[in-house]
């Protein structure tokens, strides 16, 4: 054997070699790839469902946001009315019960005059104040 036929023997090894590695690998790989497609199977049913309840989920919250906007919209509502109603019997019952009131004060000052409370009240705030006095000088 020459040299050149030992030469072409190893490289038809070392190819044959390399073949088989790669065989390996092939293998390896549509290996890999029907454990992924499995679990990829396994991910799309159990996801399947938990979407579905998801999509219910959403449909139902959409549901009540609209019912509570109803609802504040019917809030808003009410609030103008009772506000409106206060203003219009604000506006009623002022001048009637400013009225009523001054009325009654002024049967009150009368019934004191004619007691003579007034006076005993005007001597007490009279008293009151001079004894204030005294003591600001006092403490100046």
């Amino acid at each position: 054997m020459t040299g050149t036929d030992l030469a072409v023997i190893l490289v038809c090894l070392a190819a044959v070699a390399s073949f088989v590695v790669l065989l390996v690998a092939a293998l390896a790989l549509l290996r890999t790839l029907r454990e992924l497609r499995e679990a990829l199977r396994a991910l799309h049913d159990d996801t399947l469902p938990l979407v579905r309840a998801l999509r219910a989920t959403v449909a139902e919250a959409g549901a009540e946001v609209e019912r509570v906007d109803a609802l504040l919209d019917a809030a808003d509502s009410i609030a103008a009315t009772v506000d409106s109603a206060t203003r219009l019997s604000y506006l009623a019952f002022r001048a009637p019960l400013i009225r009523v009131v001054a009325f009654f004060r002024g049967m009150g000052r009368a019934l004191r005059r004619l007691v003579g409370l007034d006076r005993a009240r005007r001597s007490s705030r009279a008293r009151r104040r001079r004894d204030e006095l005294a003591e600001r000088r006092r403490v100046a």
